[in-house]
Order: structure tokens, then sequence, then C-alpha cells
């Protein structure tokens, strides 16, 4: 086996894993333990000398079990499965998804210094942006996927914000539009105002297209993060949050998560190695369930437009970015219902198969208004400059039938 190359699907059922180790258990079991016990003195130190940077590893050495807070066998596994769906050198769990993007955050950008980010981004990341980090002196400058690198560089240079900032944060496709960012454009703003002295971090929020669809470390990256909750659970049962990338900056993301404890327990991190397994066959079954509702939609007299990958027309620079970047459409869309929230109400109120409820990437088809819900802390004037209007729904399309789906939303549609 040592000579042959296995896709990540077969690696899920065992890589990292040895059964020996566990009885003979097929599956790893849940190490539900505080801690974890040294065969001797000289051993106990060896691998707090690792955890703690006071000395790099030597060759072959593993960084041995010591307490959940800084390692844990169920997480320890996981994360080396997450890393070879987007070829990473290491990842971190985290609790949720917002733990994992303001651990980011908070370890890159300090005082003064400026955050660029994409517009939009996930209601929630838009508020820890624009309510929080100002708190702390740090500064976000947003831009839409309209905007060269040229003019963002000038913007930023025209404010003298050039020299201040420390991060390029990246949502694409941005939620709940599907708005597409060229990545290697927001690598070339970053590399333009790196300096020997400073690292202009790119991290880019990949949640909807999981694991699966987009592959940002291969366009320049440096972090990539993870809702776990989303794709990667896929069953509307756990929080958890992931972040990946280079050694360089994950030691830097670990070494902040323990301190701030916020990283996933082996529960969750159990549950999550159960979805690894099952993760290509459900995103790919959402995707071809997604293709025919967004037909659907496209050509229904009472949906003024559909926000779907699929429909991005050829020749476009949106489209260019999709063939570039993305190996499939996803099973995320986005509608403008003709009409307003009442009417967007009506509908939502009247689906029976889909269930109304915020997340997205699970087993089941959900239904949200992005406006009054997910980003409803957005402020106005953004909203009506990206597109967050009263008569936009959000679907993230599951398992079902597609045929089942579909019915589900005529009858609510027409109900309108």
């Amino acid at each position: 086996m040592e000579n042959r190359y296995f896709h990540p699907e077969s690696l899920m059922m065992s890589h990292g894993y040895k059964p020996e180790l566990s009885e003979g258990a097929i599956k790893c079991p849940i190490f539900q333990t505080s801690t974890f016990v040294f065969k001797s003195a000289e051993e106990g130190k060896a691998f707090f000398e690792v955890a703690y940077g006071q000395r790099e590893k030597a060759p072959n050495e593993d960084l041995g079990l010591i307490y959940s807070r800084l390692n844990n066998p169920d997480l320890q596994i996981l994360e080396e499965r997450l890393c070879l769906w987007d070829n990473a050198e290491e990842c971190a769990v985290f609790e949720s998804g917002m733990s994992a993007i303001s651990t980011v955050m908070l370890e890159f950008l300090r005082p003064g210094d400026v955050l660029l980010y994409s517009k939009p981004v996930y209601g929630g990341t838009d508020h820890f942006v624009n309510k929080v980090l100002p708190e702390y002196g740090i500064r976000g400058i947003g831009f839409t996927n309209t905007e060269s690198p040229e003019q963002i560089i000038k913007n930023l240079e025209v404010q003298d914000l050039g020299g201040k900032l420390k991060m390029v944060y990246v949502e694409t496709p941005a939620n709940p539009t599907n708005a597409l960012f060229d990545l290697e454009a927001c690598k070339a703003v970053a590399d333009h105002f790196s300096s020997e002295q400073k690292d202009v971090v790119v991290c880019v929020d990949n949640t909807y297209m999981g694991p699966l669809w987009q592959h940002p470390l291969k366009f320049g990256a440096d972090l990539v993060i993870y809702s776990a909750t989303k794709y990667i659970g896929g069953h509307s049962d756990l929080i958890a949050g992931a972040v990946l990338g280079h050694s360089k900056y994950m030691k830097r993301v670990r070494t902040l998560r323990t301190f701030l404890g916020n990283m996933a327990g082996p529960w969750t991190g159990w549950l999550l190695m159960r979805s690894l397994e099952t993760l290509k066959v459900r995103m790919n079954q959402q995707a071809e369930n997604a293709v025919k509702v967004a037909e659907f939609l496209k050509y229904h007299p009472k949906v003024e437009k559909t926000y779907y990958l699929g429909h991005l027309e050829p020749g476009t620079a949106q489209h260019d970015i999709y063939k570039k970047q993305f190996y499939s459409a996803g099973a995320m869309l986005s509608f403008d219902i003709k009409g307003g929230e009442k009417e967007a109400f009506t509908f939502l109120n009247h689906l029976k198969l889909i269930k109304l409820a915020v997340s997205l990437g699970s087993t089941e088809s959900l239904a949200e208004h992005p406006a009054s819900m997910t980003h409803s802390d957005v402020s106005k004037e953004d909203k009506k400059m990206i597109g967050i209007s009263e008569k936009l729904v959000r679907i993230s399309v599951g398992v079902e039938h597609y045929t089942d789906i579909i019915w589900d939303m005529e009858q609510a549609l027409d109900k309108v």
C-alpha cells in the first residue's frame, strides 16, 4: 500500500488511525479524557518542550499526548484527515466556525492594523469585523468583486493605509449572493503590501464550497477556514470550525487556540470523523440536486433572478473565475422573489419539506431570509450595495429527491 496513491475519500476510513493501539476497534473510539499518563517524567518534559515551542520536534518525533486542551486522538486524527482534501500542511479544529475566524483575526491583527475583507461575508464575520475589532483599534476595509487589484491598492494608498494592512480576508463564493472573488488577484494585493518585515496573510473562508469544490491554497491563500458545522459535519447535529494551511502560520493559530481554549472536544471530533466518510457522496448528490432546483427557479414566473454559479454567463469575469477556481457549481443558491419581504415570508412560511432554518450544507434542504436573519446586522448601506434585499431568499440544497424539493418550492410559490 505504500506505493499506492489513495484518494482522500478512500483515506477517510483509516488515515492516521492504528486499530492495534485501541484494542483492534475498527473505528477510532471516543477518547473522553481530560489528561494522559506519561511513561516517565522525562517523556512528560519532552512533550511539553515541543508543545510550548521551547524546541522543534526531532525528525520522526510525534507530539505526545498531554492534555485534551493541547491534543486528543480524536482531534489529531480528524485534523490529519482534513488536511488531505486541501493538501494542507496542518489543521486545527475549533468549537465553532466563529471561534476559528475570531482566533485567526486576533492572532494576526494588532491595534492600529488594517484588515481588508471581501463583501459580502457571513453575518457573524461582518459583525466581528465591524463591531468587535474596532474596539481593539483594528479597522476593516471592505471591497467588492467589481474592484480590480489596482483599484484596491490605490484606495489603500490614497488613505495611507497600505503600511498598516496585515490581512486580506476573502469569502468566496460570498454568502448569500454567490459573488466570486479571484484569489490570485487577492494574493497580488497582499504581496504588494508585504515586505521582509511583515507578511500580509491571505485567509479564505471556503465554507460554501466545503473541502471538495475549491482549494484556495492552490491559488495563493495562506490559511483556509471552514465552518465545519456545514458540509464537513453535514448532519445538523454539531457545531465546529477548522483552520488549515501552511505550518508557518498554523503554528501561531494552534498556539493561540491552546491559550484561548476553544478547541473542539473529542465527541465533536469523533462525529466529524464519521461525517468525513460520506462527505463526497453527500456533496455530490447535493450538487446534482442543485442543478435541477436552480433550473426550476430560473424559469419560474414569480422568481426575478437566481444567484447560482451554474448560471454564470460564459465570457464574463465571474464565469472566468468560476472556471479557474471551482470544481462544481455547489449546492448553495439564492433567488430574488418578485415583490419584497411579504412575498419572501409567504414563500418561506408555506414550505413543507424544506426546513425554515439558518445554517447550510446539511443533508436536509434549508431555506432562510438573509436580510432579516443571518445578515440582519449588516449595515443598510452595505445590504443595498451588495444585493442583500428583502426579496432575497437563500436555499441550501440537501440530499432529498430533487423532484420533491422542486414540488415543495412550487407549491410554496403558488401561495405568493
